[in-house]
């Protein structure tokens, strides 16, 4: 059976509505790190897809979370052996850094709740986005920090006002999303028992009634994402 790892870098911050979808479609996946008692592991042998997930901390905040470094190797290597990833989130900022990016502090004011992602022109020739190409969508942001510095060579497929490299594609089949495809309004609720958004003037209330309130509607286009995700997944090896 095609299995994927998966790196969670915390128990609140998961699969969601993405490990829904992989599970109704029969997709492997095993989920490591500091919360699941389980090792990122030092290669991707046995593994036909990568995903990294989002988290708190920074891409290098190493000593916080030693167990980065490993998942950066893991991204590279990836990357290498054109193994289909997805980065999420940190797991995108972690892809760009360990591929020649750059990440650092969102200037001006960070990016949390429901927002839109323009799907540029080239989204319409990407395998994983494709079907979104030339269109705005919805999504869930939360994020202080950004990749503001691709991978020379990485390509550019969506944008925000606050965050050019919203989605990009680094060499054949590995992805970031700054954005949330795996989080809906019972996310967004957790998230913000834990983080004090009035420090930056939001009203979490607000903040998580706007989820909620676009929930269909990311329900129905990120489980798209899902499965085309899993479809390549699935083919790399015979490709391969």
């Amino acid at each position: 059976m095609t299995k994927v790892l998966v790196v969670e870098h915390e128990a609140d911050a998961g699969l969601g509505l993405l490990g829904e979808r992989f599970a109704e479609i029969g997709l492997e996946v095993e989920t490591v790190g500091p919360d699941t008692g389980r090792a990122v592991p030092g290669t991707l042998d046995g593994y036909d897809g990568l995903i990294v997930l989002g988290g708190s901390m920074g891409p290098n905040d190493d000593v916080a979370a030693p167990w980065l470094p490993a998942t950066r190797e893991l991204l590279s290597a990836a990357v290498a052996a054109e193994i289909p990833t997805l980065g999420i989130c940190l797991g995108a900022q972690l892809l760009a850094t360990a591929t020649g990016g750059h990440v650092r502090r969102i200037p001006e004011a960070p990016e949390v709740g429901l927002g839109t992602v323009h799907l540029n022109d080239a989204a319409a020739a990407d395998p994983l986005l494709q079907e979104f190409g030339g269109t705005v969508l919805p999504v869930v942001q939360w994020h202080w920090l950004e990749a503001d510095v691709l991978p020379a060579g990485a390509e550019l497929l969506a944008s925000s006002e606050a965050c050019r490299n919203q989605a990009f594609r680094i060499g054949s089949c590995a992805w970031g999303l700054q954005f949330h495809p795996e989080a809906l309004g019972d996310t967004a609720q957790e998230w913000t028992s834990v983080e004090d958004l009035t420090a930056d003037g939001l009203d979490p209330e607000a903040v998580v009634r706007g989820v909620r309130e676009a929930e269909q509607t990311l329900r129905v286009t990120w489980r798209a994402l899902a499965d085309r995700f899993a479809r390549i997944v699935r083919a790399a090896p015979a490709t391969a």
